[in-house]
């Protein structure tokens, strides 16, 4: 696919994947849930979806200050022959592979520093604060963490210089998996211990969203499962079990699923 073409299509592109394994993955959750609910899906979904759209605005207006978004940093970084991949030639493929890898442990330690940093814990718990983890936990994210998580993804890929392709299959793979493994579904556990020797799992990931501390200071992966267990982050199962763990924060009321509370979370007290 040529760099315009690229271009011209991410959005489409993007969007209908989006929506259509959010989809499959919500009705997968309803059909056959792997936890019970402690809150309405009804108000959580709201307030969920309503950060989707804000980080959407949030976004477009970061581009009236930031020139060019990350598929758009690796077209300008091309053009202009800034970057690593660029200053080498390797084949397409291993360009895209090398993007992909690089990229993926890039969100990766982005993750681990937010929960290590005070200051971006309190933009970061936003997600965390969620009682309930299921697809919609995946599209939970305040707007001034997302603003800052594509400076730092822009920076990146001026510094590497990956194909604009890349990049577009990066981010539909970084948010197709972030959807699966934030999901509410059960997987067959044979099917699970075969997945999560490559992709972060449902059952892996929630173990990172326990309300105790040890443990959701682990499974920091969104796609790939092989940095947690390169850098001794993994943690296999929650010490209560899937059934008897608790999801969130250290408080347990309801006031995560509403939109207003939300926002104001990362200014409150830690």
């Amino acid at each position: 696919m040529h760099e315009t073409e690229c271009m011209e299509n991410e959005a489409i592109i993007r969007l209908s994947i989006f929506i259509g394994l959010f989809s499959l993955f919500a009705l997968i959750e309803a059909v056959k849930p792997r936890k019970a609910r402690t809150q309405p899906r009804t108000t959580r979904w709201f307030t969920n979806w309503s950060f989707t759209v804000l980080n959407t605005v949030t976004l477009r207006l970061m581009a009236f200050v930031v020139p060019v978004m990350a598929v758009g940093a690796a077209v300008d970084a091309g053009a202009n022959g800034w970057g690593v991949l660029n200053w080498l030639d390797w084949p397409a493929w291993v360009e895209i592979v090398i993007t992909i890898l690089f990229l993926d442990l890039a969100i990766w330690a982005q993750h681990l520093i937010t929960h290590k940093i005070p200051l971006l814990w309190r933009l970061h718990r936003v997600h965390h604060s969620d009682r309930d983890i299921d697809v919609s936990t995946a599209i939970r994210f305040h707007p001034l963490e997302i603003a800052l998580s594509m400076l730092l993804k822009i920076g990146l890929v001026y510094l590497l210089g990956p194909p604009a392709v890349g990049v577009i299959l990066f981010e539909i793979i970084l948010n197709g998996t972030a959807m699966f493994n934030h999901a509410n579904m059960a997987l067959p556990l044979w099917l699970d211990r075969i997945v999560r020797v490559v992709l972060v799992t449902p059952d892996m990931h929630r173990v990172h969203h326990s309300t105790l501390r040890h443990e959701h200071d682990s499974n920091y992966g969104f796609s790939l499962s092989i940095w947690d267990r390169m850098f001794r982050t993994y943690v296999a199962q929650p010490e209560l079990g899937h059934d008897g763990m608790t999801i969130g924060l250290r408080w347990q009321d309801e006031k995560p699923s509403k939109l207003g509370w939300s926002l104001r979370l990362p200014f409150g007290k830690l």
